[in-house]
């Protein structure tokens, strides 16, 4: 049974099955908060008093306000900094989320104007990379003065973990040079968007605020997540932080009319209105890689129908694949131009300002980087999702407003439709098994229809196995001679090495004298198969999201503006999608300088120093290229042993590439930190449930290009967190410790 779209007679008629979401609205505090003044006409929402009130009791260290997307968890974590007391240090997992959040900031200073105004400022990488190389100053001291002198800093976890780890420092510096200013100076430090972050991430942020919590310990730390990591809370209360969870849905803050009737009685009593009506259509596909953007092609008349039946429309189509994007981008933007639209991109190889202007536009087309948190403003929703979390997450992107500003004027919307492009499996257990939840044409609440998704739904793997095998390596080396182990360090914070320690081994479940002798043996084997110093696999564990290994410097010749044309992709989706010239290193940086100077705008040029290769971006491939990994040896031994390695000689094969024998002169004297399973990509993928974007690859060894690869590699972080699961193919069972 099917409902279908009413489309032109030219379009294609499409198995839709529809139902509606109710409304969202959100309950008021229920009285106001003492000494809190708010701008006139303001009323706080339940969770945001109880937030405020957690922060402000000093029996509580950590928060985690789980509200649900789009009520109001920035002033919920920033009200008592808008009130004039203290400083936070804010954490977002994108640029772009960080640059919408500083003008939402912003906004709200101005509303409740304290006197004296905090200091709002906003530091990511690339902008540190700036400071420092337009005054010749280091890292550290931009670093010193942007933290000194903001009541308020938007930056990003990467910072946050990497200046705790010394990277920053010059080798005569004492390791709490910065972390010792900046966790002296903030008294809130808030991460937003968190359970966009797996285990290495959180490992991390566990390992952070120990640290602070045994150096200077009376800090607050909030955690916004509509879907919040319960691996997190549950570590945290296991070291006896004093953890609580504002959570309006348990704690039944949250209603969903069915009638206007119900609609104004709830606003007449101050509710607030934090999703509307939504018509959810699921549109049922193969899942195949193209399946979505084939849709899209197919059906471009039902998007144009919609802006013409609903004049002053703003829609989004959110895709898993930037290549999708970026061949689906010229064509809506012909398309739709003769009828007065506009068209955006946004994703992760869309320039600065592109990504800027694209939520401006009447329908925008964007990857990951749009359904992180941004608020942007719009009634039409298109997108496809990999599982229950970024589903959710992307459906949350619509509804969120009743009207926007256009020319000075507001526009209204009137009504809200989305349409999730899912595979035939999902919409068979939706809608067509014999106990099925949904029917076609009901109407549910998004309390029920989220439970029903997470149920029904493809469940990735949560890589729990993560910290006891690898948390700690950060652990270790932050107790080391850089770090608490240093003897100033000891003199100035007495007995927080050994408090560190121990709570660190407790939290990650492992001893310290355990990881150490597997420090010493990767540092050991690293020296006796390369000749030099180091420790690559210590390395990846102790890195934040990892090193990107096989990260390649682009010059975009599809980018209209010039000074966005430089940036880094890695090397497996440019074999798979682009149509690429490689260049030398010298000619890449040659061309940046230039441009930097005929432009007079500076380009952070320090991404580009590890990069694998350099190259020229002409095009993206209309199909997807298949390749594979090969290696100059037996793999079998190296599968066999079960164990991160790192490997020399991996190469690439593609025999309709000329320019693959470019790239391989640079790939195979490139150490990689790999992890080698005896079992092919898809069924690994398949049996351990792996996300769709995790980093593993076909392998098998050099000459074997006949037969269909019988290994599989990851690389990097990837590696190892594809050696906490990998036990489960042994075949005599057990498990093993990273050692």
């Amino acid at each position: 049974m099917s409902i279908h779209s009413s489309l032109k007679q030219e379009s294609l008629i499409v198995d839709t099955y529809s139902i509606t979401l109710k409304p969202v609205y959100s309950c008021p505090a229920s009285e106001p908060l003492q000494g809190v003044t708010l701008p006139p006409g303001w009323t706080l929402a339940w969770h945001q008093a109880e937030t405020f009130k957690a922060l402000s009791d000093p029996n509580i260290d950590v928060v985690f306000n789980t509200a649900m997307t789009g009520d109001g968890k920035t002033l919920a974590a920033c009200l008592d900094v808008l009130l004039g007391n203290g400083s936070a240090m804010v954490q977002y997992p994108t640029n772009e989320l960080a640059r919408d959040q500083e003008i939402q900031i912003q906004g709200y200073v101005e509303k409740f104007n304290p006197f004296p105004l905090p200091r709002i400022g906003r530091l990511s990488g690339a902008e540190l990379e700036l400071y420092a190389e337009n005054e010749g100053v280091r890292k550290s001291a931009v670093l010193e003065t942007h933290t000194s002198q903001r009541e308020i800093l938007l930056s990003n976890p990467d910072i946050l973990h990497y200046l705790h780890r010394g990277a920053y420092l010059m080798p005569k510096d004492s390791p709490d040079k910065l972390w010792g200013r900046i966790d002296e100076d903030f008294d809130l430090f808030i991460f937003d968007e968190f359970h966009v972050f797996n285990a290495p991430q959180i490992a991390s942020v566990i390992n952070t605020l120990l640290l602070i919590r045994y150096t200077k310990r009376q800090k607050k730390f909030l955690f916004l997540s509509a879907t919040p990591n319960q691996e997190l809370l549950t570590r945290l209360n296991k070291v006896g932080f004093r953890c609580v969870e504002i959570n309006p849905i348990d704690q039944n803050k949250y209603v969903f009319p069915s009638t206007i009737k119900e609609c104004q009685e709830l606003e007449a009593q101050k509710w607030r209105k934090v999703s509307r009506e939504i018509k959810l259509n699921f549109i049922s596909l193969e899942p195949s890689t193209k399946a979505s953007e084939n849709w899209l092609k197919d059906n471009q008349q039902l998007i144009l129908d919609y802006f013409q039946n609903n004049p002053g429309s703003k829609g989004a189509i959110i895709l898993n694949s930037i290549a999708a994007v970026k061949r689906l981008t010229p064509i809506f933007t012909e398309f739709l131009k003769p009828y007065g639209l506009t068209v955006g991109e946004n994703t992760g190889l869309s320039g600065k300002g592109q990504k800027e202007r694209s939520l401006s536009t009447d329908l925008v087309l964007g990857t990951s980087t749009i359904d992180v948190g941004v608020d942007f403003k719009i009634n039409f929703l298109i997108f496809e999702s990999s599982d229950t979390g970024t589903f959710i997450q992307r459906l949350g992107r619509l509804g969120r407003h009743d009207d926007y500003e256009k020319d000075g004027k507001k526009i209204a919307f009137t009504n809200f439709t989305a349409y999730a492009l899912t595979p035939n499996f999902l919409v068979g257990s939706l809608f067509l098994e014999q106990s099925a939840p949904l029917e076609i044409g009901g109407t549910y609440d998004r309390k029920y229809f989220n439970e029903i998704l997470k149920d029904k739904y493809y469940k990735i793997n949560d890589f729990s196995k993560y910290y006891s095998r690898w948390g700690a390596v950060q652990s270790v080396i932050l107790c080391g001679k850089n770090g608490l182990g240093n003897d100033y360090i000891k003199r100035s914070y007495a007995g927080s090495q050994e408090a560190f320690k121990t709570a660190c081994e407790e939290v990650f479940e492992t001893k310290f004298g355990r990881v150490a002798g597997c420090l010493r043996r990767w540092r050991s084997e690293w020296q006796q198969f390369s000749g030099r110093d180091g420790n690559p696999i210590a390395d990846e564990a102790a890195s934040f999201r990892g090193s990107s290994p096989l990260q390649c410097g682009i010059y975009d010749l599809t980018e209209a503006h010039e000074i966005d044309r430089f940036k880094t992709y890695d090397l497996p989706g440019i074999i798979s999608n682009l149509e690429i010239e490689v260049i030398s290193k010298e000619a890449f940086l040659r061309s940046l300088h230039q441009t930097a100077e005929r432009r007079k705008q500076p380009i952070p040029k320090s991404r580009f120093e590890y990069c694998l290769a350099f190259m020229k971006l002409h095009n993206y491939r209309e199909e997807r290229l298949n390749w594979r990994l090969t290696y100059p040896g037996d793999l079998q031994p190296i599968a066999d042993a079960w164990k991160v390695q790192v490997l020399l000689g991996i190469q690439v094969w593609q025999p309709q590439n000329r320019w693959i024998s470019e790239i391989n002169k640079r790939l195979r004297t490139k150490p990689l930190v790999s992890y080698v399973l005896p079992i092919p990509m898809i069924e690994v993928r398949k049996r351990l449930r792996l996300p769709m974007h995790f980093q593993i690859y076909e392998l098998d060894e050099t000459g074997q290009h006949d037969r269909n690869a019988i290994y599989s590699v990851a690389f990097g972080q990837s590696a190892l967190l594809l050696e906490t699961l990998a036990y489960r193919f042994k075949s005599h069972g057990g498990e093993l410790w990273i050692c």
